[in-house]
């Protein structure tokens, strides 16, 4: 398993990506970027400004076997607006094809952080991932997320594939996305292929948030390994996002080798028609484990702009 570092900040101005699978990266202000990239172990916690705002949480726990690579999610957090986070996973069957699933996932996210301040974005998340995917240069394809908070606290969520959200409000979740997907663990995604989805395929969704949301935003690692009603008190027994999106990633990377677990993914895939062979199920056994695979969250909790810090406070870790 990865290790990771902690590290809470309060601050406009940053730029910093991650290029380490087990530790943060030095972080670089920059007056002209207000965006951040990690592509593996991390965690970030700061407000982002506007009249309502996000305080943002980050983890990312790589595939066992793909620790030393970084794993093949990525994300991204700007402070643009009201905030824009977004999740994107690598589809790791281009590694059957000698390319490194990684590369498309990371230049998406890469791609969509550069295009947030676009003036044909313009508070529109399907037109973000239009732009970042069309943008991107490298093989291979990845399931994506984004989800966009304007100032009056509108949240726009345009999602292709299985990276999934959930909206926390007093103990309840009143929002979940829901996966697209081809058949049983195919979902769609955006490619560097001709043939495949676009933004277009992308549903589209708009909640009102209040301050005290919280929102959860993953790969699909997190929800195949954790259900909804753990999420609930994982997230509210945690009153700082950096400890609670650590907690939810730790609680995935337990269920996930945990070979006796019924995790939202067995039990779908029973659902499915995936199951041990007919004697197994006379002797009253069924299929059940987690599955292993990249782990990355994202927890933001609206505040109000006032509750924000000043401008330029230094970074300190």
């Amino acid at each position: 398993m990865a290790s990771s570092s902690s590290t809470t900040s309060f601050f406009k101005f940053r730029s910093f990506p991650y290029h380490s699978p087990s530790y943060s990266s030095p972080i670089n202000l920059s007056r002209k970027k207000t965006t951040l990239l990690a592509c593996v172990s991390s965690e970030l916690s700061r407000p982002l400004r506007s009249e309502v705002s996000l305080c943002v949480g980050t983890h990312l726990i790589p595939h066992p076997n793909k620790v030393e690579r970084g794993g093949e999610d990525a994300f991204f957090v700007s402070s643009h607006k009201g905030g824009i986070i977004g999740v994107a996973d690598g589809v790791s069957g281009w590694a059957e094809q000698n390319v490194d699933p990684a590369l498309f996932s990371r230049e998406l996210m890469t791609n969509a952080s550069s295009f947030v301040e676009d003036e044909q974005v313009n508070k529109d998340p399907r037109m973000l991932l239009r732009k970042a995917h069309a943008a991107t240069t490298s093989t291979g394809s990845a399931t994506v997320i984004v989800a966009m908070l304007e100032r009056n606290g509108i949240l726009k969520i345009a999602n292709v594939g299985d990276c999934g959200l959930r909206i926390i409000r007093k103990g309840q979740i009143i929002f979940s996305t829901s996966p697209q997907e081809h058949y049983f663990d195919c979902p769609y995604q955006l490619s560097s292929e001709v043939v495949g989805q676009t933004y277009l395929d992308a549903v589209v969704s708009s909640v009102e948030l209040v301050e005290g949301d919280t929102i959860v935003m993953g790969s699909d690692g997190l929800f195949d390994n954790i259900f909804d009603q753990e999420i609930v008190p994982t997230v509210t027994g945690h009153s700082d996002v950096s400890e609670a999106a650590k907690a939810l990633a730790s609680l995935a990377k337990n269920h996930s080798v945990d070979l006796k677990f019924d995790s939202p993914y067995s039990s779908e895939a029973r659902r499915r028609g995936f199951d041990v062979p007919f004697w197994k199920k006379i002797l009253g056994m069924k299929l059940t484990g987690g599955k292993l695979d990249d782990i990355t969250v994202i927890v933001s909790r609206v505040i109000s702009s006032q509750n924000t810090l000043p401008d330029e406070v230094p970074y300190t870790s």
